[in-house]
């Protein structure tokens, strides 16, 4: 199977749908642990995302200083 394209308004909008979850209690202790560790999962990928996309774009705008 193809991995998946990573999607960073998809993986925020997981996040901030854990975050409610957490936050008005409707996670279960058994499930906390595991949801923790995909909000970090997706943090992580979005940080990469953000360094790799903010990379790419001084790269065009120094193309268009020389």
């Amino acid at each position: 199977m193809a991995k998946e394209k990573f999607n960073y308004s998809k993986a925020l909008e997981e996040i901030e749908r854990i975050v409610s979850q957490i936050e008005n209690g409707e996670v279960d202790i058994d499930e906390l642990s595991e949801m923790v560790k995909r909000a970090a999962t997706l943090i992580r990928q979005c940080k990469g995302k953000l360094k790799e996309t903010n990379q790419e774009l001084d790269s065009i705008i120094g193309t268009l200083e020389e």
